[in-house]
């Protein structure tokens, strides 16, 4: 067996972050959360530092705009996976910057973990924060840096529990609304099984310089289906609103900031089917849940019992 790479992670007490850094200590690798010395004192990253710390990572001190501490952190490890949350995806440059300057990492993972961002038709404003990754991507190409893009589409755990319903906090019992003829594909996997998937290909000549899909055919359904799913497990028909295209991107015109960045996201999945309407061609991706039949994922079948 080689040797595990050491993995530095950049966003690791982030929303997603943390699921990936736990998976990398499950899967028995040298974990290295960088973190800045206000976060350790931080009261709740802190905590989540000390069970990182309990659970065997090994804490890095810099920070993502220092970079000197930035190449000096990426010079003891082997991989970069940077979890960043929304605001600081433009700042990505630096750690490009910092993986070319230290010259041996062996694979980045920027902080992806959503749409494929090259193969998305959203409007604006997903358009340009998804624009935002694209550019970077071309970047890391550009550099030649070892790379693996992990597009890992919806987040269970954000859209499932309430049925993307705006403002909801269950899901709906009376009545729901769909965005177009809700016959689009959409995506959705358990925040846990994507920080699995995600390690499992740090170290997999397969998923080098590829964008790895987590696709699972069991997770990839439409909004009528996923409807029809919950209808059963409550025992009741709901009453379907639905909502055509034209008044989806008036509302998206209309709402302001985030609500807008939510809407346009759900139009780009929902309506436009942007996760689902192309074929993942060896050239440039492959699909988690076949390289990895081993991993018991959780189904949105599964996920959807905790609600009834």
């Amino acid at each position: 067996m080689a040797e595990k790479s050491k993995i530095l992670f950049i966003g690791g007490t982030g929303y997603i972050g943390k699921f990936i850094v736990e998976a990398s200590l499950k899967q028995g690798y040298p974990t290295f959360p960088l973190v800045r010395k206000s976060t350790v004192s931080d009261p709740v990253k802190g905590k989540l530092i000390e069970k990182f710390q309990k659970s065997g990572a090994k804490l890095i001190y810099g920070d993502l705009y220092d970079h000197e501490s930035l190449v000096k952190a990426i010079k003891q490890v082997d991989v970069v996976i940077a979890t960043l949350g929304h605001a600081q995806l433009g700042d990505q440059g630096k750690i490009v910057a910092a993986i070319k300057e230290a010259g041996n990492v062996k694979r980045f993972f920027p902080s992806e973990f959503g749409t494929d961002v090259d193969r998305t038709r959203a409007v604006e404003p997903a358009k340009t924060a998804f624009a935002t990754k694209a550019q970077l991507r071309r970047s890391i190409e550009a550099e030649g840096i070892p790379y693996t893009y992990v597009s890992s589409n919806f987040f269970a755990g954000y859209f499932l529990p309430s049925l993307s319903q705006p403002g909801a906090t269950a899901p709906p019992r009376e009545k729901v609304v769909i965005l177009g003829d809700g016959n689009a594909k959409a995506v959705f996997n358990k925040e846990d099984d994507i920080g699995t998937f995600t390690i499992k290909a740090v170290d997999d000549p397969r998923t080098l310089n590829k964008i790895l899909y987590i696709k699972p055919p069991l997770n990839t359904l439409s909004f009528n289906e996923l409807v029809s799913l919950w209808e059963k497990k409550i025992g009741k028909s709901l009453e379907k609103i639905y909502v055509p295209e034209e008044q989806v991107l008036k509302n998206i015109q209309e709402a302001s900031f985030p609500e807008n960045v939510g809407l346009s996201i759900s139009h780009s999945a929902y309506v436009l089917g942007d996760q689902t309407y192309f074929e993942i061609e060896p050239s440039f991706g492959v699909e988690a849940s076949e390289l990895y039949p081993d991993v018991k994922y959780t189904t949105v079948d599964e996920y959807l019992n905790q609600f009834v």
